[in-house]
């Protein structure tokens, strides 16, 4: 059975939201240093919603919601800047697009999701889209920062797939809280120690922190944690194609970036990985951490 069309779109709302974050960034926070936005994105929001949740972890479910809090937000934010900072953006987007791959196996390892050829398909011809979306052929290489790209994509893939496997007795908004709060916590000393001060904001660097957090966390990874709990890890995962779409096609509208043909192919390919991918798995779930028969 396919997804429910409703799962799709409210979980494709998190990633087309998160395409937004080069263009708030860069017009709103020019001012601010990378790990500082990434702690100002994670910790309010997740505090936040702490304050509307009154609910904190016990037992195993501590320990738990750190480390997904460092996968899904700490060491993938940390990985993604790093490469961002030493490759060209578009080498950064396309390493970064192997996340889809890397769920397919570690869903059949740690879930025990058959390993099925539509969606090795769907993830290598959606990698190839965001190849040609954003990458241009005087493209640079860099060895640290293709290997940090690599393991933001396998933080963020392992994040997803532990998400699913451990769904607490919590509400959907509870898990967010936590998971955003831990994130927040432990970026804190990175950006302390790596970017130092704070700057004083101004009205419109709080326009782009409040987006970013409220909006670009809070909301959408309640969205996003609720389709990894409905749908295949790696229906999840691909829709995650659509941030460099929406990024792309915010920067043609908003602003005057060129659209190329070869753009248009990508956007193309991309849709296109995303409708094979979920056209070809199952809806049904097995139960959080039990595996499915081969």
């Amino acid at each position: 059975m396919r997804p429910h069309a409703s799962d799709l779109l409210l979980t494709a709302i998190a990633p087309a939201i998160w395409g937004s974050t080069y263009a708030v960034t860069t017009e709103f926070l020019p001012n601010y240093s990378p790990m500082t936005v990434a702690m100002l994105r994670a910790l309010p929001a997740g505090l936040l919603l702490l304050l509307i949740v009154r609910q904190l972890p016990t037992g195993i479910w501590w320990r738990r919601v750190f480390v997904l809090g460092a996968l899904n937000f700490s060491i993938f934010w940390w990985m993604l800047f790093v490469s961002a900072y030493r490759l060209p953006g578009g080498v950064a987007a396309t390493v970064g697009a192997v996340q889809p791959l890397i769920v397919v196996f570690l869903a059949a390892a740690l879930l025990g999701s058959r390993i099925r050829l539509p969606a090795i398909i769907a993830a290598v011809v959606g990698v190839c889209g965001v190849a040609l979306l954003v990458l241009t052929p005087r493209a640079e290489l860099d060895f640290v920062g293709i290997v940090s790209g690599f393991a933001g994509a396998a933080s963020m893939a392992l994040g997803t797939v532990l998400t699913r496997k451990w769904q607490p007795p919590v509400s959907l908004l509870t898990f967010t809280a936590w998971q955003l709060s831990a994130g927040g916590l432990l970026l804190v000393p990175m950006a302390v120690i790596i970017e130092g001060a704070i700057p004083a904001p101004i009205p419109e660097n709080l326009i782009g922190l409040a987006w970013l957090g409220l909006i670009g966390a809070a909301l959408t990874y309640v969205f996003w944690f609720r389709g990894v709990a409905r749908l295949q890890p790696a229906i999840v995962s691909s829709l995650g194609f659509l941030s460099p779409v929406t990024a792309v096609l915010l920067g043609w509208v908003f602003l005057n970036q060129q659209l190329s043909e070869f753009q248009v192919l990508g956007i193309c390919l991309i849709l296109s990985s995303i409708w094979f991918g979920q056209r070809h798995t199952p809806r049904t779930l097995p139960p959080a951490g039990t595996r499915q028969p081969s």
